[in-house]
C-alpha cells in the first residue's frame, strides 16, 4: 500500500494524473481504505479537466485543507460564484492556501491582486524564487514586459532551461521585439547533443505550451495543425482557442472563429475585444450574403462587446478601452464620437495600418475629408489598398478635396489590376468591384460638379452594362461640362472627348441631340 500511494504521488508529480488515478482507484479498493485517498483522487481529475467529478471525489473525503483548495478551483472552473466565495472564506493564510487564491486571482484577470499576494509570501521566505516566475507572469498580463523580463532572471539563472520560464521570456521579448527574436528564446530548451542523440523529439517539440507559443511567434504559420489539437485537449494552454480565432480572422475564415467564440462567455477585457471583433467580421461578411437582420444582429453583439470593454473602470483610459469604445461609437454611426477617442490615442498609433485605417474612414464619414485622406494615405499594407472599401473612401476623399483625377486615376489603377487577373472568378470579382468603384467615383463628382470626371465614370459605366440610369448620368454629366466650359471653369478642348463618348453610347439618337449644341457652339 505504501509502495502504490509513493508511485501515484510520483505519477502526480511527473504530470501523470492519469496514472495517478489508476493507482488511488487501486487504493480506494482495498479493505479499510484511506479516505484521504478520494481527495487525492479529486485532484487527478481536477487536472485530467473532469471538475464534476473532481469535487464530487472530494466531498467523499475528509474535510483538510487540501479538499477546500480542489473544491475551491473546481467552484471557479464551473463558474459557480456562490461555491467560490464559500471556499474562499474557508482559505487559511498557509502558503499553499494563499498559492491557491493568488491563482484563481491570476486566472479571473485579478493580477494586481496575485502579485500582492506572490511578494508577501516572498518576503517572508526569499528562498521561494519560482514564485518570482509567477509574479513575472502577472506583470506581463499587466503588460510591463520590461519588469517581468527583470523578475525572470533571479529564477532562470538556477533553472535555465525551465519550460515555463523561458516561454515567458520569450512571450515578453515577442512584445518588446518580434516573433524572429522571440523564437530564439525557445533555444534555451534544446537537449543537450549527447541527450538529443538518444531521443527522437526534442522537449520543445514534446511540450504543448512551447508548440502553442512557436505558432504565434510564426505569425500563424501551422497554426490550426498545432492549437487545434490543443483546444480540443481541454483549451490547454487556454490562449490556444484564442490564437486559434485570430489565426481564423486574419485568413479571413470569420465563420469558423464564430464558431470558437460563439458559446464563449468572455471573462477578460482580451476575450471581449476578440468576441467582439468576431462578431464585426462576421456582420459585414453577413451584410453582402445573407439577410441584412444577420448581419445587424452581429454587428449589435460587437457593438456591445466593444462597449463594455471602453467603458469598464479598469480599461476606459488604456489604448484597447479607448479604441474598443471607437469601435462602439463606430459601429453606431456616431463618427465624431468615434474621432473622440481615436485622437486621444494617435500619438501611440503612428506606424498601425488599422489604427490609420479607421480613422480615415471616421474622419471622412465625419465629412473631415482632408484628415480622411492624410490617414487613409499612411496605410501602407498592400491588402488592405487593394480592399474595395479603402479605394471608395479614399475616392471619396479625393474627390471632396478637389482631386477629382486623383479619384478617376485610382479607377484606372483597379482596371489595370482586374486585367491581369487570371485565376477562376478573379476576373470576375475584378470587374465588380471596379463597376463599384466607378458608381462611387461617378456619383461623387456628378454631386459636386466635377461633371467631366463623372462622365467619364459614367461612360466605363454604360460600358460594362448599358443601362437608362448610366446613361442618363453620362448625359447630365456631358450638359454639365458644357456649362462649366460656357462659364470658363473648363477648357473647351474637353469637350472633343465628351462629343466622342456620347457618340460612343448605344443611344445614338439622345447623343447627337445632346451632342449638337457643343458641335455648333
Amino acid at each position: 500500500s505504501t509502495t502504490l500511494e509513493w508511485l501515484a504521488y510520483a505519477h502526480f508529480h511527473a504530470g501523470n494524473p492519469h496514472k495517478a488515478l489508476e493507482l488511488y482507484r487501486a487504493l480506494l479498493r482495498e479493505p479499510d481504505p484511506d479516505p484521504t485517498h478520494h481527495v487525492f483522487a479529486a485532484a487527478c481529475l481536477f487536472y485530467l479537466g473532469r471538475h464534476d467529478d473532481a469535487a464530487a471525489e472530494a466531498e467523499k473525503g475528509p474535510d483538510t485543507k487540501l479538499r477546500t483548495r480542489v473544491l475551491f478551483h473546481c467552484a471557479h472552473k464551473k463558474g459557480d460564484e456562490a461555491l467560490l466565495m464559500r471556499y474562499h472564506a474557508q482559505l487559511s493564510d498557509s502558503v499553499e492556501d494563499q498559492l491557491s487564491l493568488a491563482s484563481v486571482h491570476c486566472q479571473r484577470g485579478h493580477h494586481q491582486e496575485a502579485v500582492d499576494i506572490y511578494k508577501r509570501l516572498l518576503l517572508d521566505d526569499r528562498e521561494k524564487v519560482a514564485l518570482n516566475v509567477y509574479v513575472a507572469l502577472c506583470y506581463h498580463k499587466l503588460e510591463y514586459f520590461d519588469v517581468s523580463c527583470e523578475l525572470l532572471e533571479a529564477y532562470l539563472n538556477e533553472h535555465p532551461r525551465s519550460p515555463v520560464a523561458v516561454n515567458l521570456k520569450a512571450c515578453n521579448t515577442l512584445k518588446l521585439r518580434d516573433g524572429a527574436a522571440a523564437e530564439l528564446e525557445l533555444a534555451a530548451l534544446k537537449r543537450d547533443d549527447e541527450v538529443a542523440r538518444d531521443a527522437s523529439s526534442s522537449p520543445e517539440d514534446a511540450n504543448d505550451l512551447v508548440r502553442h507559443n512557436r505558432a504565434v511567434f510564426r505569425d500563424g504559420d501551422g497554426a490550426v495543425r498545432v492549437l487545434k489539437p490543443l483546444m480540443l485537449n481541454g483549451d490547454v494552454p487556454p490562449e490556444a482557442r484564442l490564437n486559434l480565432v485570430i489565426h481564423y480572422l486574419n485568413t479571413g475564415e470569420p465563420y469558423e472563429a464564430l464558431a470558437l467564440v460563439e458559446n464563449l462567455e468572455p471573462a477578460t477585457p482580451h476575450e471581449y475585444v476578440l468576441k467582439g471583433v468576431t462578431h464585426a467580421s462576421v456582420g459585414q461578411t453577413a451584410g453582402d450574403s445573407t439577410t441584412s437582420s444577420s448581419a445587424r444582429e452581429h454587428l449589435k453583439l460587437a457593438q456591445q462587446c466593444f462597449q463594455i470593454v471602453g467603458s469598464s473602470a479598469s480599461e476606459c483610459d488604456t489604448i484597447p478601452g479607448r479604441q474598443s469604445m471607437a469601435s462602439c461609437f463606430h459601429l453606431l454611426d456616431q463618427h465624431e464620437d468615434a474621432l473622440v477617442y481615436l485622437k486621444s490615442v494617435a500619438e501611440f498609433s503612428k506606424d498601425d495600418d488599422d489604427f490609420h485605417w479607421n480613422f480615415g474612414m471616421c474622419a471622412a464619414a465625419s465629412g473631415d475629408w482632408r484628415a480622411g485622406e492624410e490617414e487613409l494615405s499612411r496605410v501602407s499594407n498592400g491588402a488592405y489598398r487593394e480592399e474595395l472599401p479603402y479605394k471608395t473612401w479614399l475616392a471619396k476623399c479625393f474627390v471632396r478635396n478637389g482631386k477629382a483625377a486623383s479619384a478617376w486615376a485610382l479607377c484606372e489603377e483597379t482596371a489595370a489590376a482586374g486585367d491581369d487577373e487570371a485565376e477562376d472568378g478573379a476576373a470576375e470579382r475584378a470587374a465588380e468591384s471596379l463597376a463599384a468603384l466607378l458608381r462611387v467615383v461617378a456619383d461623387a463628382c456628378y454631386e459636386i460638379g466635377e461633371y467631366y470626371v463623372a462622365m467619364r465614370a459614367f461612360d466605363e459605366l454604360e460600358r460594362l452594362e448599358d443601362t437608362d440610369a448610366f446613361w442618363e448620368g453620362k448625359r447630365g454629366a456631358a450638359v454639365g461640362v458644357f456649362a462649366n466650359v460656357l462659364a470658363g471653369k473648363e477648357q473647351a478642348e474637353i469637350l472633343r472627348d465628351v462629343v466622342t463618348m456620347l457618340r460612343q453610347s448605344p443611344n445614338e439618337t439622345d447623343a447627337d441631340a445632346v451632342a449638337e449644341p457643343m458641335l455648333e457652339w
